[in-house]
C-alpha cells in the first residue's frame, strides 16, 4: 500500500507541474471553473422560483446538497478519471500501452492514476461550498453521524462513477476510437445533479439501476440529511461494490485479450 501511494504521490506531482509550467493557462481554468460553478448552479434556482419544492421531500436546501455532491463527483471525474481514461486510449492506439505491463505495479492502478487536472481543485471546492451554502439555508450543520455516513457513500459513488469509466476503459481494447462514448456518458452524468424522485417511472429505474447515477448523488445526499434508511445505505454501498468487481473482471479479460499496436 504503502508503494502504491508513492506512486500516486509522483503521478499528482508530475501533473501539478505539467499545469504549473503554464501559470497564466491555470489561472485561466481556475477563472473558468468558477464561471461553471455558476452556471451549474442557476438551473437549480430557476427550478425554484416561485415554488417550494423540485420533488416530493426535495426542498431548496435539500436540492442544493445534491447539487453538492454532483459537482464534488464530476469534479472527481474530470479532474482523475477522464483525463487518464483519455491517456489510455492514445497508448493503446499508440502502443505505448506495453510499457505499462512493463511496469512493476498492476496495469489498472497505472493507467488510473496516469494523469491528473489539478485545477479541478477548483470545483471540488466550490462543491464543497454549495453544500456549506445548501446546510445554511437548513439553519443546521448535519449530525456528525450522517457527516461520516455522507463521506462513506460519497466515496461508494466514487468507486460506481470509476467503475462505469472502466468498463468504457476496457472497450477501447477492441473500439479504439471511445471520444463518442466517454462523452456521452459524461452528457448522462448530468442527470446526477437532479435528485432522483425528479424523474418517474422508466427513467428512474434506468437512472437507479442501470445508470446508477442515484448511488453518486441522491442517497448520498440523503445520507447527509439523515433520510436514508439502512437498506437503502446496505443497497448503495452493494451496488458500488459489485460495480467494481464487475469492472474489476472485464478489465482483465480485456487484458487477456490485448495484442500490441507496436507488434
Amino acid at each position: 500500500m504503502i508503494r502504491y501511494a508513492r506512486l500516486v504521490w509522483i503521478q499528482v506531482r508530475v501533473s501539478a507541474a505539467t499545469a504549473m509550467a503554464y501559470r497564466a493557462n491555470f489561472i485561466a481554468q481556475g477563472a473558468m471553473a468558477l464561471v461553471f460553478i455558476v452556471l451549474t448552479v442557476v438551473p437549480l434556482l430557476v427550478a425554484f422560483g416561485g415554488q417550494a419544492k423540485v420533488a416530493p421531500g426535495w426542498d431548496e436546501a435539500g436540492a442544493f446538497v445534491v447539487m453538492s455532491y454532483f459537482m464534488t463527483v464530476r469534479a472527481i471525474l474530470e479532474g482523475v478519471t477522464s483525463p487518464s481514461i483519455v491517456d489510455l486510449v492514445e497508448r493503446i492506439r499508440s502502443g505505448a500501452f506495453d510499457y505499462v505491463l512493463l511496469k512493476p505495479a498492476d496495469a489498472q492502478f497505472m493507467v488510473s492514476t496516469s494523469r491528473y487536472e489539478p485545477w479541478k481543485l477548483f470545483d471540488l471546492l466550490g462543491g464543497i461550498g454549495v453544500g456549506v451554502y445548501a446546510f445554511w439555508l437548513r439553519g443546521a450543520p448535519p449530525a456528525p453521524a450522517d457527516l461520516a455516513l455522507g463521506l462513506v457513500l460519497l466515496f461508494a459513488g466514487v468507486l460506481a462513477m470509476y467503475s462505469m469509466w472502466i468498463v468504457c476503459a476496457a472497450a477501447s481494447f477492441w473500439v479504439v476510437r471511445l471520444d463518442n462514448l466517454v462523452y456521452l456518458l459524461g452528457a448522462i452524468f448530468d442527470v446526477a445533479r437532479w435528485p432522483i424522485q425528479v424523474f418517474q417511472g422508466l427513467w428512474r429505474i434506468v437512472f437507479t439501476f442501470v445508470i446508477p447515477v442515484a448511488v453518486m448523488t441522491t442517497f448520498p445526499a440523503m445520507a447527509l440529511l439523515g433520510r436514508l434508511d439502512l437498506a437503502h445505505v446496505l443497497a448503495t454501498l452493494g451496488g458500488a461494490a459489485l460495480m467494481l468487481v464487475v469492472a474489476r473482471l472485464v478489465w482483465t479479460f480485456a487484458i487477456r485479450n490485448y495484442t500490441s499496436a507496436s507488434s
